[in-house]
């Protein structure tokens, strides 16, 4: 009996010319679906749009809500995404050196990865900061290594990018400073503070204190920003690393939304008007393997957040409705086995970026599974981005993918399913009570457990891993970027040098009054910023918060 959904052209096409066509050629015996397990049809007509599928409601046109279709009216004809490779590894000197670099190969943005340590709050003389200071990004303790790290580099001329959470508040500050220092007006500053604590606790696990108190910080510089660092992004929501920790497709759109919304509703909380902070706030998602999906995922989460902020929040303002983000290709999905391949993926994956409509991008590095990235990898990845936009045509029209009967069925699916995800976490009270319950951290562990499964089986392909393996190496094997010992040596040398030369009663007494500060409601990034001025250090300014804030430990979901 023929779907009474299909039309009679279809039903006859598919009785006749594809029945033909299987007798003969019979499809593949493969599992047709996406990365994330979602299945896909063999073919996509209207029908699939449903009867009241409207073009005005669902995609209407570029820079108009609900944005589906770009948040720009020309997109990248206009102006093209800002190009940043992120960087960060050793001494200040050294990284500084590295975007230099970069900046010279036509890199658009800076974008700084810090250490293990200073991502945890902790200076490179603590205990645990032993053997890892330099060794994943850049070691910055204080002011005087901040001031190293962008010397040369006029920051008024430069948007940079931060990826820290934590002690984001603190960091920011010696960002802030180190203007100062150049003469450079802090309402100037353009960039983005990635500040995103949420989704510490649902997926990357580097805090300090509990949820709640951290969400006062989260306030605190947002209200900062609007006031005087207006073209500053406060918080850059990221669903990348939810993603990198196993997630689907679906659970980063809807986890990272959720975090959104619950930042909103913090600011909204704190006084503050949401058409004047919502219009900063930026989102960082992944780009993984599946073309489609990644390019849908990002139509889905434009729509969906124009929608909340106008009809949850009642925001008036049209850029409070729309969603800027940055996109980053998808380290887990990189392998260690035939590195080279690594090219092709990120290619496939800054491509279904630009197609879905990102406004800054970070393509990884060939040998990111084994190293930070060497000088000759970074800069294949950064021409990766290049020929992409000048050579491959993908930026001459806005949004081309639209109307494709398979892109907008998927699209509307990964709306509907994130939908559900968000409204779950509403029933629970919120993306804070739905943390402390463990719930989307279950929700991924699942998910990465049940990919894993089919990695391990076979049933989704990994070229070099689990399909066309080779016995010996496919080229020669990358050069390695290799951190010596002599880096922690040199840094601690020049922190101990620091802290002898700065006024240690004039420190104590700003941390005190940082201390008694945070047992009010006063705004604390006036009084970070100038312990920060007096060179206070990121371990010092963050645990003088401990006794008022306290520290988090996870309950495991396991």
């Amino acid at each position: 009996m023929s779907d009474p959904k299909k039309s009679r052209n279809r039903t006859e096409w598919e009785d006749s010319t594809l029945s033909e066509s299987l007798d003969r050629f019979p499809e593949r015996n493969v599992d047709f679906s996406t990365v994330s397990s979602l299945p896909i049809e063999r073919l996509y007509t209207p029908e699939d749009l449903g009867p009241d599928w409207n073009y005005d409601e669902k995609l209407g046109y570029p820079g108009e809500y609900p944005y589906t279709r770009g948040i720009h009216p020309t997109m990248h004809r206009g102006r093209l995404w800002t190009m940043r490779q992120f960087a960060g590894f050793g001494s200040a000197q050294q990284t500084n050196e590295r975007f230099k670099y970069l900046l010279s190969q036509g890199q658009t943005g800076l974008s700084v990865a810090f250490d293990l340590p200073t991502l945890m709050g902790r200076d490179s003389d603590d205990e645990l900061a032993q053997g890892e200071v330099g060794k994943e990004g850049v070691a910055i303790d204080s002011l005087a290594d901040m001031e190293v790290l962008f010397d040369g580099i006029p920051l008024d001329k430069v948007s940079t990018s931060m990826t820290i959470n934590a002690p984001a508040a603190v960091i920011f500050c010696m960002y802030l400073a180190v203007a100062e220092k150049q003469g450079v007006p802090i309402e100037k500053l353009s960039g983005t503070l990635q500040n995103d604590i949420l989704k510490e606790y649902i997926a990357q696990k580097e805090w300090i204190y509990p949820p709640r108190p951290h969400m006062r910080l989260i306030t605190d510089l947002m209200g900062f920003c609007t006031d005087n660092v207006p073209k500053w992004n406060s918080i850059s929501i990221s669903g990348y690393h939810i993603r990198e920790a196993g997630s689907t497709a679906v659970q980063e759109l809807a986890f990272t939304l959720a975090d959104g919304i619950g930042y909103v509703e913090a600011g909204i909380e704190a006084g503050q008007d949401v058409d004047a902070f919502a219009p900063r706030l930026s989102y960082f998602f992944n780009s993984h393997n599946d073309f489609f999906e990644e390019i849908c995922k990002m139509r889905a989460a434009r729509r969906i957040w124009a929608k909340t902020m106008k009809e949850k929040f009642g925001a008036k303002n049209p850029r409070s409705w729309m969603l800027r983000f940055h996109t980053q290709t998808a380290g887990c999905s990189l392998t260690a086995q035939q590195p080279y391949n690594n090219i092709v993926r990120v290619t496939v994956q800054a491509l279904a970026a630009i197609l879905g409509g990102t406004q800054s991008l970070h393509t990884n590095s060939l040998d990111e599974t084994l190293a930070l990235p060497s000088e000759n990898a970074v800069t294949i990845a950064l021409r990766t981005q290049q020929i992409l936009a000048e050579e491959s045509g993908v930026t001459n029209t806005v949004d081309p993918l639209a109307g494709s009967y398979f892109v907008e069925s998927l699209t509307d699916k990964m709306e509907a399913d994130a939908m559900a995800y968000i409204n779950r976490i509403a029933e629970m009270g919120g993306i804070i009570p739905a943390i402390e319950a463990g719930f989307p951290q279950k929700e991924i562990a699942d998910a990465s457990y049940k990919y894993q499964q089919q990695i391990d089986g076979a049933e989704k392909s990994v070229v070099g891993v689990n399909r066309h393996t080779m016995e010996h190496e496919l080229g020669e094997r990358p050069e390695i970027l290799r951190i010596g010992e002599e880096v922690e040596r040199e840094q601690l040398a020049r922190l101990q040098q620091m802290k002898s030369e700065r006024d240690e009663a004039q420190v104590q007494r700003d941390l005190e009054t940082l201390r008694k500060a945070a047992e009010t409601d006063e705004n604390l990034m006036p009084l970070m910023l100038q312990a920060v001025r007096n060179y206070a250090t990121v371990q010092e300014i963050s645990f003088a918060l401990v006794p008022v804030f306290g520290t988090y430990r996870e309950v495991s979901v396991l």
